[in-house]
């Protein structure tokens, strides 16, 4: 049994509170020679500081230096000693090919399926509305606005959890007004049931047949508020209809309108009366985004719009249609991706679970489980979207870690040592990309 070696709150050098400073020292040490062995351990290695996460000394812990390194080694409850990683098979992110040699594989791929420069130039006259009409109801929140429209894109659903008063129900409403779309809200509580947000057979007493009653679920863009107050067997209701697109109701299925988009909403401070959603929920979700307090200028600009009635003015602005959103969908799909960013991609996500092409010591002792291979469909899917945003026919490295947090932070399944010590997952996240070499 290896013994603790915990880092005390105090100590910033070592700690993960600081996700700066870790991916700082995490880049150094992959930079750093790594001739000398565990068992091999050099005076220099003693003296310097506790690197992220705290190492742990074979010899001290009475392992054998033959053993496989604890970063391979994924402490699952109900495996004897955790399934590890696979073996690497010697493939590694090689250098990305120069913007003009992607420029010109995007033109070459656009003839075959890629998309095109006419594309960027209809997309961004589409984006360029909706953020209009978002920027008309929703002050500041940049970040939400990236993280909705990016998910809508990329044809997932988004977790939101903040503190009530943020603008979330109005996040959504606005971004269904934007595009044209339904919106529907529903409001979950304990009592309520799948058939409520599913739909029903009613019994027609003058005709005598059954005749098919569709729930709320059937819109373009919905709204769960406060999803972990619902019940186990209703959230499990919801996982036909984000995974499928579609819901059974009386053995009959009926296909849920395009395109569709689930917003679910949690309270991170209020736990009396919530059911922690599963794992196999929270990974149908493409993105959990965290929302935080405005800034003060944009408090104060949200308290001038509503002394002036600027919020009772109607939208200006031409909303795009369904049929636009549908093409976004497509065009982001044609975003050429180098085989050198999939390997990055690749190389991510293992490392994520232990492995890696440099694997990051004691990730075990943080992370019990890591990303599925969803997590990498994600964040290719991700960046896609972000290069169409930013006018490009090819995906660049930079599309891939901009919104690392939102597609990761609800994949980690970390350890109870890591949740006693509030060790925050975008730490181990932004740990995991540094200790990546980035092509």
């Amino acid at each position: 049994m290896q013994p603790e070696h915990r880092t005390q709150p105090g100590d910033q050098s070592g700690g993960w509170r600081s996700g700066e400073s870790i991916a700082r020292q995490t880049s150094q040490q992959a930079d750093s020679p790594s001739g000398t062995s565990a068992g091999q351990a050099g005076p220099a290695m003693v003296q310097e500081p506790q690197v992220f996460p705290p190492r742990i000394n074979p010899q001290a812990s009475g392992v054998h230096a033959s053993s496989a390194p604890a970063s391979s080694r994924m402490t699952v409850p109900g495996y004897p000693s955790g399934p590890a990683a696979p073996a690497e098979d010697g493939a590694s992110t090689g250098p990305l090919p120069s913007r003009e040699t992607l420029r010109r594989e995007a033109r070459a791929a656009s003839s075959r399926r890629g998309a095109g420069d006419a594309d960027v130039e209809r997309a961004g006259e589409l984006l360029k509305s909706v953020a209009d009409i978002f920027s008309q109801r929703v002050v500041g929140q940049e970040q939400l606005r990236t993280a909705l429209v990016t998910s809508l894109m990329s044809s997932g659903h988004i977790l939101l959890e903040s503190v009530p008063g943020l603008a979330k129900t109005t996040a959504a409403q606005t971004l269904a007004s934007a595009v044209s779309g339904s919106f529907r809200r529903i409001q979950c509580t304990p009592d309520l049931m799948p058939n409520d947000i599913v739909g029903t057979q009613i019994l027609n007493s003058s005709t005598g047949e059954m005749t098919t009653q569709l729930g709320p679920v059937h819109a373009n863009i919905v709204l769960l508020d406060e999803i972990n107050r619902s019940s186990a067997k209703t959230q499990s209701a919801m996982l036909e209809a984000m995974q499928e697109r579609q819901t059974s109701i009386g053995g009959v299925v009926y296909p849920l309108p395009h395109p569709f988009m689930v917003l679910a909403t949690q309270n991170p401070i209020e736990e009396e009366g919530t059911y922690v959603l599963p794992e196999a929920q929270m990974d149908r979700f493409l993105m959990k985004e965290v929302l935080t307090y405005p800034r003060p200028s944009e408090e104060a600009d949200v308290l001038d719009r509503i002394s002036n009635g600027t919020f009772d003015q109607p939208v200006t602005g031409r909303p795009i249609s369904t049929d636009d959103v549908e093409w976004l969908q497509r065009a982001a799909e044609r975003v050429y991706v180098d085989p050198v960013i999939k390997q990055y991609i690749v190389a991510l996500i293992n490392t994520s679970r232990g492995g890696g092409p440099r694997p990051v010591p004691g990730l075990d002792r943080q992370v019990r489980v890591g990303a599925s291979p969803r997590g990498g469909i994600a964040l290719m899917k991700v960046a896609q979207a972000v290069a169409l945003q930013e006018g490009r026919t090819y995906v660049i490295p930079d599309d891939v870690r901009l919104l690392r947090h939102g597609v990761l932070r609800h994949r980690l399944v970390l350890t109870y040592d890591a949740l006693a010590d509030g060790i925050a997952p975008e730490a181990i996240i932004d740990a995991i990309f540094a200790a990546v070499p980035t092509p």
